[in-house]
């Protein structure tokens, strides 16, 4: 067979795009509008521009299909819509759409089909020369196509409020803060590669620019970024989501800061110019560059008040002539800083200038990333999302009392230590296979040398800026800081989700019964749980937040955040899945946001991104890089697909889409190789991949392209393996196959018994079920039915259709869901009761014996009050929550008592 590439495939028409030729029913533009509402529930206080994602049941609407958007008493509100997703036949499966600033406040809206209303004004994209010009017919914002600067500026009605608008870096060679030697700081601009128009309106526009950072002074590129800017219809504001790769040597390249960089022009007095950093409960720091209050002699009530107010004070010549005559006397402050460098406390200090000492004006615990400089006649904010959640991070405001101000966000703080990626041992003698195995018997790492490089690892950041004519008041401010923090985003409810049939086997929280109360009284309290373990541990940091342990240290009172594999969990036995079907049977915002959290660390931090361990993920461990086992069921789009589609998300659509050539990385590292018998060298024509945790993460890949509409080779890659698992004797229970990488398939003819508890708990039960209900796979099917029925099924069951037990194994728990998806196909209440009865033994995982509680935690045993659940593992959780999700699902109906 000729090798499968893209050029061939399209050229023989042996592959079709995910819209097939099926006609699609033209959809009723009177049909039942669609009621979303604001995830937080509350009606946010600045309406700024929103996106969010939609799913349709099958068949329902074309794929070009316009909606309209109006409130409960009829008026039209402006919308933007796009696909994101098609269903096999073509029709629509998912939408995003966009609403202008501006848009009427309220509470709940109503989507349906039909022709959208225009906006009052649209934003509009025009490229120059060199240039790219978004209009959001409030704000004009200037973007680069090359050069340093990624923003040329931003303005106002013809009024500059910002300019050169660059990325910044200080790197250093050595981490050592009191180190004699030849420690040098080199400072960084980001280079910018090509600017690309996404989106042009006329709601919503989406420019992404690509770059490295460059040095100063020498010709040294590092650290790839990709930015993205977000303009809406009528907004004075735009939003960045800055990306950046560290492709640096852990031993020698420390980033020593890393920030974005604006310069504002300013126009108004000292004593007219204002500076405001927020704090994370809604507090404002608020002072005047010149301050003319608690004077020894006092300008005038009015003033003063027009002063903290931040409007422009009456003429200088109405003031007391003791202060007015004086007024060059009283210090100008132009340098501020903001620096939090913990989760627990945040600094501001003032100076008058360079070369001058700094005084401590302000301090608490933590801050709301928000900022603002300028004016009566305008000025520029600004804020960082998870602030202080990803500390160490800063806020600086330079010259403030000059004809410019200098603003820069830091990403990590100048202040803090330098950024260090090092390994954290010196492999104390692993050198060999067998010493390697032996550690990983010790401490539950799988140590390898070389292997814990950050080298490829990313980071995620979103910031927001806003171009003013003027000082906002104070409640404005706060309602702006409140969108950097929570931004705000439009949902629908559990049962219409539901309704549209996506994401498998999940459904609305049900309470009818006393038995499935109980489910969901456990299901509540394993989650608020563990979202209180992030606060009580303090999970945060720029390279941690998003993330959860794997193991608790019962005799410490601690997680294992320092013994080898027992600590970050990394998406160990589907974590991010479990929260993901939790929101989406419940809709509570606390969820969304810790898995949204989640999605944006493991997708990022946890997956290599370039280098020879890209598309692959790292395997839980003390530094998210740090174990030797680089996988796919880590890095699997399984886990990011939720936020994708329920946000539209440019960037984790980039990740998804990196991922369908993932089948490439077998070449390249072989997962089993510290444990194989027999030599095996990597045959691009044969490959050893697993059918569990292998395939399960490369159908997932493919399948989500396959429904983006994206490249036609994943949908041939998908169809063409789950054919293939549908011919082999024993199905899945075969457990590996020989992949060829130039057709895309498995070799049919392999024999064999070979089953592991792993293989079906990193979504390939959930990949599985979608696939199964997308397309007409009938042996593929078959297969997947046999081995949800066998594995946990009897001895003698397993021997009568494969000829062989399987023996001992574990997570039976977790498993009863498979029980249950092959008693909801065959509508067998035997298996029905089978899988009950397997979920409430909990083996491996939780009984229904098991406390339900937790215990407080005091000093002098701790260092700080914890609850404590000794009883409660991550995995245990994560499993026993797709278990009790999709057993509810399925044979809800069945349940005992």
């Amino acid at each position: 067979m000729s090798p499968l590439t893209r050029r061939t495939l399209l050229a023989s028409g042996t592959a079709l795009p995910l819209a097939l030729s099926a006609p699609v029913a033209e959809a009723a533009e009177s049909g039942e509008p669609t009621e979303v509402r604001w995830l937080e529930g509350a009606v946010p206080a600045e309406m700024s521009g929103v996106t969010w994602g939609l799913p349709w049941p099958k068949g329902q609407l074309r794929p070009d299909q316009s909606f309209s958007l109006r409130t409960a008493d009829g008026t039209a509100v402006p919308v933007q819509t796009w696909p994101t997703a098609y269903w096999p036949d073509g029709s629509l499966k998912w939408s995003a759409h966009a609403i202008a600033a501006g848009a009427p406040g309220v509470e709940r809206y109503l989507l349906a089909p039909g022709p959208a209303a225009a906006p009052a004004k649209a934003v509009t994209v025009t490229r120059q020369a060199g240039r790219i010009v978004v209009d959001t017919g409030v704000m004009r914002c200037v973007i680069n196509t090359g050069g340093k600067a990624l923003i040329d500026t931003v303005s106002r009605a013809g009024k500059m409020v910002a300019r050169t608008g660059e990325l910044v870096c200080l790197h250093q060679n050595d981490p050592d803060e009191f180190d004699e030697g030849g420690r040098k700081i080199e400072r960084y601009t980001g280079e910018v590669h090509r600017a690309t128009v996404e989106q042009q309106g006329p709601v919503r526009a989406v420019v992404r620019i690509d770059g490295k950072h460059r040095a100063k002074h020498r010709g040294r590129d590092w650290l790839p970024f990709t930015i993205r800017l977000y303009f809406h219809a009528g907004a004075e504001n735009f939003r960045m989501v800055h990306s950046f790769v560290f492709d640096g040597n852990a031993a020698k390249d420390f980033i020593r800061g890393l920030g974005v960089r604006f310069q504002v022009p300013l126009n108004d007095e000292p004593h007219n110019r204002h500076v405001r950093f927020a704090s994370a409960d809604g507090g404002l720091f608020t002072e005047a560059v010149r301050g003319i209050t608690g004077l020894r002699r006092d300008p005038g009530s009015a003033v003063r008040a027009a002063q903290v107010a931040g409007r422009a004070t009456p003429d200088v010549s109405t003031w007391d002539t003791r202060v007015s005559s004086r007024l060059h006397l009283i210090p100008a402050w132009s340098d501020y800083t903001l620096s939090q460098l913990t989760a627990e406390g945040f600094v501001i200090r003032k100076r008058t200038k360079p070369g001058h000492g700094w005084i401590k004006a302000a301090a608490g615990t933590r801050a709301g990333g928000f900022g603002y400089v300028g004016g009566s006649s305008g000025g520029f904010a600004f804020g960082m999302r998870d602030f202080w959640q990803l500390h160490p991070t800063q806020l600086d405001i330079r010259g403030a009392a000059g004809a410019s101000a200098e603003v820069t966000l830091w990403l990590w703080s100048p202040d803090a230590k330098p950024m260090d990626l090092r390994f954290y041992h010196d492999g104390m003698g692993m050198d060999t296979y067998p010493e390697q195995l032996e550690g990983l018997e010790i401490t539950y790492e799988d140590y390898e040398p070389g292997f814990g490089d950050p080298y490829g690892i990313a980071r995620t950041s979103e910031l927001m800026f806003w171009a003013l004519d003027a000082t906002p008041s104070a409640e404005r401010l706060a309602a702006q800081a409140a969108v950097v923090r929570t931004p705000p985003l439009l949902v629908t409810t559990p049962q219409r989700m539901r309704d549209a049939g996506v994401f498998g086997d999940w459904s609305p929280v049900d309470r009818s019964t006393p038995a499935k109360a109980r489910i969901e009284d456990r299901l509540d309290f394993l989650f608020d749980f563990h979202r209180k373990q992030v606060e009580q541990r303090r999970w945060y940091g720029f390279w941690d937040y998003g993330d959860v342990m794997h193991t608790y240290d019962n005799d410490r009172h601690e997680w294992r955040y320092d013994i080898g594999g027992y600590a970050w969990d990394n998406s160990e036995l589907s974590t991010d899945l479990w929260l993901w079907y939790s929101y989406l049977r419940t809709g509570r915002s606390d969820i969304f946001r810790m898995a949204e959290a989640m999605t944006r660390h493991t997708g990022e931090v946890d997956v290599y991104h370039i280098g020879k361990y890209a598309d692959l993920g790292t395997r839980h461990g003390v530094q998210h890089w740090a174990d030797s086992a680089k996988q796919l069921r880590i890095s699997t789009a399984a886990n990011r697909r939720f936020l994708y589609f329920l946000t539209a998300d440019e960037r984790i659509g980039d990740l998804l889409h990196d991922l369908i050539d993932a089948d490439k990385t077998f070449l390249a590292l072989d997962p089993l190789r510290k444990i194989r018998t027999e030599p095996y060298e990597p045959d691009p024509k044969a490959l050893a991949v697993s059918l569990g945790t292998d395939w399960g993460a490369l159908a997932a890949a493919w399948f989500t392209e396959w429904e983006r509409g994206g490249d036609p080779v994943a949908r041939t890659k998908l169809i063409n393996t789950c054919t293939a698992i549908g011919k082999l004797k024993n199905g899945f229970i075969t457990g590996e196959g020989r992949y060829d990488l130039t057709t895309g398939t498995f070799a049919t003819d392999t024999v064999a018994v070979s089953v592991s508890h792993l293989s079906a708990v990193f979504g390939l039960v959930e990949m599985c079920s979608e696939i199964i209900a997308a397309a007409d796979l009938p042996e593929f099917s078959r297969a997947w039915l046999q081995y949800c029925t066998l594995y946990n099924g009897t001895a003698a069951e397993q021997i009568a259709a494969v000829g062989q037990s399987f023996g001992s194994l574990n997570l039976k728990q977790a498993h009863s869901r498979l029980t249950a998806y092959a008693a909801a196909k065959t509508s067998n209440p035997t298996l029905a009761a089978r899988a009950w009865t397997e979920f409430d033994r909990g083996e491996a995982g939780y009984p229904a014996t098991s406390p339900w509680t937790s215990t407080r935690v005091s000093g002098p045993a701790v260092l700080n009050p914890v609850d404590e659940a000794t009883w409660v593992s991550t995995n245990a959780t994560a499993q026993y929550g797709l278990a009790a999700i999709q057993c509810l699902a399925l044979v809800g109906n069945q349940i005992p008592g």
